[in-house]
């Protein structure tokens, strides 16, 4: 049977963004002040960036939620693709990470777009289902603390609308879903949501090969 060959190979990585890679000089500058944190190695691919942007593009979304913003590449990739009166909550934790995420969509222009919420998102999740938000959002995109995934996933679900996506980082987590002795919380969080997911009638399902593993889950 035949498979798909993976992007693990760092030479065929490489030719992937060389060929089909359109990026700007200021995302290449966010990724190299990114790399420059202690964590940023959480800052998501240039090539998951793009596909997040093109599918927005393509289901015409105009209101997005973001879990997880740490230096705000996904949410200008995604910012970007929206139209003018388009607008993408972003919810973190870090003041300090985001100030960077601020410079940047300023300078992109898309600033006026992004709405950043600073605090635990399980809370900022549960504040707009209950101003009367549920169903009004086209695009979701979890990429925050494992633990919290399945609740992440559960309020995002009320959120977008019938035919609307929500998509999920870090699904394989470098491999440990299928390392037996791998066993901490955020390895078993992630493994029980994936289980969950393919068993859920309440979504259509795939996973993209980006980065760390993309689930892409559209509800009925």
């Amino acid at each position: 049977m035949a498979r798909t060959p993976t992007l693990n190979n760092e030479k065929l990585y490489d030719y992937t963004l060389a060929t089909w890679l359109r990026d700007s000089d200021l995302k290449q500058r966010l990724r190299e002040e990114t790399k420059k944190l202690a964590g940023g190695g959480m800052q998501i691919g240039p090539d998951q960036g793009q596909l997040m942007a093109l599918l927005a593009r393509a289901m015409g979304a105009m209101r997005v939620v973001e879990i997880g913003t740490f230096t705000g590449y996904s949410a200008l990739s995604v910012a970007e693709a929206l139209p003018e009166d388009g607008r993408l909550i972003a919810c973190d934790m870090s003041k300090e990470w985001t100030d960077i995420a601020r410079r940047y969509w300023r300078e992109a222009g898309v600033e006026e777009k992004i709405e950043l919420r600073l605090g635990p998102a399980i809370d900022t999740l549960y504040q707009l289902i209950g101003d009367g938000q549920a169903g009004k959002f086209d695009l979701a995109f979890i990429d925050a603390d494992k633990a919290n995934y399945e609740r992440y996933y559960e309020a995002c679900l009320l959120l977008v609308r019938k035919g609307g996506l929500i998509l999920i980082d870090n699904v394989l987590w470098g491999g440990s879903v299928i390392n037996p002795d791998k066993t901490d919380d955020d390895t078993a969080a992630i493994r029980a949501l994936n289980a969950k997911l393919r068993d859920d009638a309440r979504i259509e399902l795939a996973l993209l090969p980006v980065g760390d593993g993309l689930t892409a889950a559209l509800k009925r």
